[in-house]
């Protein structure tokens, strides 16, 4: 994978252009706010397992050097 692409990936502003698309593609459809109300949840709660386990990783890792 090339240095540009990790890059943009690791974007939060793509991040979070994909979560507006997400929840604007519920509404289009017709999803109650309910319905996307958790979906965002879900997307809220998954980013935050992820940047703390990455950050925990991280921790450790520096810990055994």
């Amino acid at each position: 994978m090339s240095e540009d692409l990790k890059r943009k990936l690791s974007s939060r502003k793509l991040w979070l252009a994909v979560g507006g698309f997400v929840a604007s593609v519920l509404v289009l459809f017709g999803a109650d706010a309910g319905e996307t109300e958790k979906v965002t949840a879900m997307i809220t709660a998954l980013g935050s397992v992820v940047a703390y386990v990455l950050a925990e990783g991280y921790v450790d890792g520096k810990r055994e050097e």
